[in-house]
């Protein structure tokens, strides 16, 4: 089917003249209606049409608190739900720059926060696809789109990528501008992406990596290439430290073994492996984000729970309450922390090319009320490093992954591992048939 291919594959089908781009275009289009008892958008546009540029005919699934020019932008709650914004966001505009359209908006839980919308796992109904970028990771998931965006501010974008069985990255902080983009808490806040493959979230990153002035905590990455040909280059025999976490109790035994059986054959591979334990002072980084994010949303989302009380979420009450009574000189230490951290990663990774451990507690949870535990990305999203979600098992008929996670700003580094760990599982890609609840 011509919406399975992925966003590498369909620009060879283009440009070698074996898939129109409009055909291509209209095929995602199809799927999305076909699989509306998904839920994975709120709004699809009407008659999808190929942009001008090299990537005419790719469609992109664009989270809801991402904003787009004319089409509704809810950002997941009652209070957003007239909102059509005026102009794009800036990762937005440079998709239609590139050729891209916006196939329409996913759904995202209520600010990117723990309320959750109505999308299902592709891979079972009934169970969660994660959150907060709920809709991007199952519509990549279901065939739906080859591309879709997606926001990480503890979790929500490999935590999702883990539960769908599908490549999630969040890259580095500041690497793609937020300006356009709803925030949650700003000194944690990443735009992410979900793709199919290694090679087709490096090809995107390559091309919507920036920098606008208006966001103040951007720094863009060093540019790179990823040939549409010959694709991303592995890195050969790297370096992995397998870590398993001081919250390795609060996994799942499946999702436990799938690590330790990847890890061995990691290491009949050719990859050098071995044991990290991060030093003590990096235990408090769940604490250091909880006091990063309390506060920061109490800033963002006060005034707007004090007025519209009936039209948000507990959760988002709470959440203000906790931020407003946490003193200014702890959340100004937390920063510091997080800021020393991050630059002590380094020498902590040096001579490494990625660590290795759990993307999430195990596979996708029962029931549509809570979208998992995010603990096990809290730590790197906290420092701001890259992080890749692979595809890696099963368990009970869902997706299980792992996680890579690189040093602060070498991102590609992160990506050309990843590849290569890729190409060890040798995963097929395959698309689910959307089954009955457990």
């Amino acid at each position: 089917m011509l919406n399975q291919l992925g966003l590498v594959d369909a620009l060879w089908a283009f440009r070698d003249g074996r898939v129109s781009p409009g055909d291509y275009l209209a095929a995602s289009h199809d799927a999305a209606l076909a699989r509306s008892d998904l839920a994975a958008f709120t709004v699809l546009s009407a008659d999808p049409a190929p942009g001008d540029g090299a990537w005419a005919g790719i469609p992109v699934g664009v989270k809801d608190i991402i904003a787009t020019a004319y089409m509704p932008t809810t950002n997941g709650s009652p209070v957003y739900a007239d909102h059509v914004p005026a102009a794009d966001a800036w990762i937005v505009a440079r998709l239609k720059t590139l050729g891209a359209s916006v196939l329409g908006k996913t759904v995202s839980t209520e600010f990117a926060w723990r309320h959750p919308g109505p999308t299902h796992n592709p891979w079972k109904r009934g169970h969660t696809p994660g959150g907060s970028s709920s809709g991007s990771a199952a519509a990549v998931a279901a065939g739906i789109v080859p591309l879709a965006l997606g926001t990480q501010t503890f979790g929500s974008v490999i935590r999702p990528a883990a539960y769908c069985g599908v490549v999630g990255l969040k890259p580095s902080y500041g690497a793609i501008p937020r300006v356009g983009v709803h925030p949650l808490a700003p000194s944690l806040d990443h735009v992410g992406l979900f793709t199919r493959s290694v090679t087709d979230a490096a090809f995107a990153l390559a091309h919507l990596i920036g920098q606008d002035e208006e966001d103040l905590h951007g720094r863009s990455l060093p540019s790179f290439s990823v040939d549409l040909d010959m694709g991303l280059a592995p890195r050969e025999s790297p370096r992995l430290a397998l870590l398993r976490t001081t919250i390795w109790d609060r996994a799942e035994p499946e999702q436990r073994a799938l690590l330790e059986s990847t890890t061995a054959a990691f290491r009949a591979a050719g990859a050098h492996v071995s044991d990290l334990v991060l030093p003590a002072a990096f235990e408090g980084l769940w604490e250091c984000a909880r006091t990063i994010l309390a506060v920061e949303a109490s800033a963002c989302f006060g005034a707007l729970v004090e007025r519209f009380p009936g039209r948000t979420s507990q959760p988002l009450k709470d959440l203000v309450a906790e931020g407003a009574q946490i003193p200014a000189i702890t959340y100004v230490e937390a920063l510091r922390r997080q800021a020393d951290l991050r630059a002590d990663l380094n020498a902590v990774l040096a001579g490494t090319d990625a660590v290795l451990t759990l993307p999430a507690s195990g596979p996708a949870p029962e029931g549509l009320v809570w979208t998992g535990d995010p603990a096990f990305c809290v730590p790197w999203t906290c420092l701001g490093v890259p992080a890749v979600a692979l595809p890696a098992g099963e368990s009970q008929g869902l997706p299980l992954g792992i996680q890579l996670v690189g040093t602060y700003r070498n991102d590609l580094a992160l990506l050309r591992t990843a590849r290569w760990c890729e190409t060890v599982l040798a995963r097929p890609i395959t698309f689910p048939v959307f089954g009955p609840a457990s």
